[in-house]
């Protein structure tokens, strides 16, 4: 009986089998398929990088399995890009990646195309310094030929990068005096110091940094108006004892473009990543560096974008920077360690920690600042604004230092509450706030410690929590409309000046912030 009923489940599995099964009888393709794009763009890419990888969906939209014939790129085994079909790399040799046979597709089905690029631009033009790269991927032949264009910008640059030893294959790294001692200290930090003829950064060719580029005693790195710098990840600028860094940019008439300002981002140039924080290390002015000046400048998607360290005593700022932008910092937009910071017309936002942070005391000016923080990436840990005088070491012990902090006709705001941290341990912690609008509705802190807001010594009209009517904080557009609570909160100043878009601003009664108020479009 057993036996029985063993045979009558195989028979019927068998039965059951033979009546799912199809016999696969492909037909040739007759030029019937169908595309979900019928151009692929592969974005812009510097020249000798590779880009991102792209897809193109192919359909069968027929009731009968078909075979195309050949898949291929029109230029042939002379193309700059590659193809990967459904998991298949094509012929072997020269045409890997070029040439597909007998591609089967079953009925109402599709199958993925993957496509990249690397191009080296001088092989395609010796007089521009971008070119637009095209080919075509041929699906069949003759009659039943279909194709997609391909397109890529491709932009040559000048690129920085570390030395690496051929027989060891170890990457060279900057030496500087780390702690301080007067003796160079040897670092694992890869990169080189900037050679005298790389110390000018124009506007002919955008710069890929790999690494940092150092920038040591005697020298200055100026970067000049429409300058674009791109950093790989985990790179950036290192200015040690005795360099400076003048980033000298000018006012732009289209905003979009901002021809003439100096940007400095990430080297992945597709849209995906415009505002990805992270993509590259920081800005960095080491101990000794002097007189550094940033004007006109977008600093974005870095870890820091800028980190100023040491020289509050300086007899000149450690840093000046004027009509400047900062955003999409994974950790501070702008973050000072002992050091001396004078700021105008600069807007900070969206940040992973503080958009700025004065650390370790220091001495600090900001007038007409935005900052702000709309963070909406991950949770974080600091406000907006956070000041402190101390720091703390592996022993649990407490370093104090003098804090002068002044921030007038400024808005310090964002999407969290209170947007106002103010840390001391030691007693020689000076901070006033003039003519400002903060975000700040703490019962619990109100009245306590360092938020006496009645003290006019340290608050003189400040205006709480009141919208500061940003046009998009979350998509970084911070100019100001005519319903913000920062609009004629400004002291007039003498001369009134302009914003950060050499917009004229009220004599008698300025708005605060880094702009003065518009009133926005529907």
């Amino acid at each position: 009986m057993k036996r029985l009923l063993s045979f009558l489940i195989c028979f019927i599995v068998l039965l059951f089998w033979s009546s799912c099964r199809k016999d696969f009888e492909f037909s040739p393709s007759t030029g019937n398929l169908e595309f979900a794009k019928d151009t692929v763009y592969l974005d812009t890419v510097f020249t000798n990088i590779g880009s991102s990888t792209y897809n193109l969906k192919v359909y069968n939209r027929s009731d009968d399995d078909i075979v195309i014939p050949t898949i291929q790129l029109e230029n042939g085994v002379n193309s700059f890009y590659r193809m990967n079909v459904d998991g298949t790399t094509g012929l072997e040799g020269d045409q890997e990646g070029k040439f597909f046979e007998n591609v089967e597709l079953l009925a109402n089905d599709s199958l993925f195309i993957f496509i990249e690029t690397t191009i080296d631009i001088s092989t395609l033009s010796s007089l521009e310094n971008q070119f637009l790269y095209t080919d075509k991927i041929l699906f069949d032949s003759g009659s039943n030929q279909q194709d997609v264009d391909l397109v890529t910008l491709v932009k040559d640059a000048v690129f920085i990068y570390a030395n690496r030893d051929e027989d060891t294959g170890i990457v060279e790294t900057l030496t500087f005096d780390v702690d301080g001692d007067g003796t160079p200290d040897e670092t694992t930090l890869q990169g080189r110091y900037l050679e005298n003829d790389e110390l000018t950064f124009t506007n002919e060719k955008p710069y890929v940094i790999y690494g940092y580029a150092g920038v040591g005693a005697g020298q200055t790195l100026t970067m000049e108006p429409g300058a674009r710098v791109h950093f790989h990840a985990d790179s950036g600028i290192i200015v040690t004892e005795g360099g400076t860094l003048n980033i000298n940019g000018e006012l732009s008439t289209d905003q979009e473009v901002l021809e003439n300002e100096v940007i400095l981002e990430g080297d992945r140039l597709e849209p995906l990543y415009e505002d990805i924080p992270g993509q590259w290390g920081t800005i960095w002015l080491f101990n000794g560096s002097e007189n550094n000046t940033v004007n006109y400048a977008t600093i974005k998607n870095a870890t820091i974008g800028i980190l100023s360290e040491f020289g509050q005593n300086d007899t000149i700022d450690k840093l000046t920077i004027t009509n400047s932008q900062i955003y999409n910092s994974s950790a501070f937009g702008l973050l000072g360690r002992a050091t001396s910071i004078t700021a105008e017309n600069v807007v900070i936002n969206n940040s992973g920690q503080s958009s700025f942070a004065g650390t370790l005391g220091g001495k600090y000016n900001f007038t007409h600042c935005t900052i702000a923080n709309y963070w909406n990436s991950s949770f974080r840990q600091y406000p907006s604004l956070l000041l402190n005088d101390y720091t703390v070491d592996e022993n649990n012990t407490i370093f104090t230092n003098a804090t002068e902090a002044d921030f007038t006709n400024c808005i310090i705001y964002g999407n969290d509450n209170p947007e106002l941290l103010l840390e001391n341990e030691g007693n020689d912690f000076d901070f006033k706030f003039t003519h400002c609008l903060i975000r700040f509705n703490n019962e619990n802190l109100e009245g306590t410690g360092n938020y006496i807001f009645s003290d006019t010594m340290r608050y003189d009209s400040i205006i709480f929590n009141i919208d500061p009517d940003f046009e998009d904080p979350f998509e970084n557009l911070m100019r100001i409309g005519e319903d913000s609570g920062a609009n004629g909160l400004a002291l007039p100043l003498m001369p009134a000046g302009t914003d950060i878009l050499n917009t004229n601003r009220d004599v008698t009664n300025p708005d605060a912030g880094a702009y003065e108020s518009v009133v926005f479009e529907e």
